[in-house]
């Protein structure tokens, strides 16, 4: 008999390797001469890269960056060997890297997620697969863009700092230092929600609580979200507030998607 066993992670218990092998130590302690075959899966939250890089055999890189208060943190991405890097956002800048106390969503920034991207580039990444899933901010990656080169200025055309509460003032933004070769690179976003950008469905009102956000503070991250994709539509770029999994990882894949990325169900995406 032959049994495929192909588990997800379970959270904050046990990864989907280390489920499979549970799984398997079971089957053969009732069918001993079963040939079993462990299969990690993943969602594109917590696991994607640890189960992509055991399916592809890829290796495991190590970046110093920052977590999303600005800490010096070491984050982990996959990479194969025929260039396709896989990323996921919480490794940098995931809620299970800052204690329940020191949440501060008006602080909170995903500039570290643009350090593996960068990494990736630098390392030959043809392809990126970026789970999106377990952050911690709620930016619309604005940390993230400004870290790939984006300047998000005020009406004076200061720099602003790239988190909710340096956006207040937030006028335009300049994508002429972007990084070149992000429109050579294939980016497609795993994702296990369908939320959009902005409402009572949208990143902010949805996920906001669970990451500090009181009602108030919903209500100014959504403002900030919508000025955040308004000004990437005046500077050229597609908007893609209303797409399903903008809101995602605090709008994360709005600014994955304002890059040209392509979205598909996580699940079908490791699989």
């Amino acid at each position: 008999m032959r049994i495929v066993l192909a588990p997800d992670s379970f959270k904050e218990s046990m990864s989907a390797a280390e489920a499979a092998a549970a799984m398997s130590r079971g089957v053969r302690a009732v069918l001993p001469d079963a040939v079993c075959v462990e299969v990690a899966m993943a969602d594109g939250g917590e696991g994607t890269t640890e189960a992509l890089m055991a399916g592809l055999r890829g290796e495991w890189r190590s970046v110093v960056t920052c977590d999303a208060l600005g800490r010096s943190i070491e984050a982990r991405y996959g990479l194969t060997a025929d260039g396709l890097a896989v990323i996921e956002v919480a490794s940098a800048v995931g809620i299970g890297l800052i204690a329940p106390s020191d949440r501060d969503v008006m602080r909170a920034t995903s500039r570290g997620v643009a350090d593996l991207v960068l990494d990736a580039l630098d390392a030959g990444a043809a392809r990126l697969v970026v789970g999106l899933g377990g952050s911690v901010t709620t930016d619309g990656g604005a940390g993230m863009l400004a870290g790939l080169g984006a300047a998000w200025l005020d009406a004076e055309g200061a720099e602003l700092s790239p988190d909710p509460a340096g956006l207040s003032r937030l006028d335009r933004v300049d994508l002429s230092r972007l990084d070149k070769r992000l429109s050579g690179v294939v980016i497609e976003l795993a994702c296990d929600v369908t939320n959009p950008l902005l409402g009572a469905l949208g990143a902010a009102a949805v996920f906001g609580p669970q990451k500090g956000a009181s009602p108030e503070q919903v209500a100014v991250l959504d403002a900030g979200l919508a000025r955040i994709a308004d000004a990437l539509v005046r500077a050229g770029r597609p908007d893609v507030r209303r797409v399903p999994g903008a809101g995602a990882a605090g709008g994360l894949g709005a600014a994955f998607l304002s890059l040209g990325a392509s979205l598909r169900p996580g699940v079908e995406v490791v699989a």
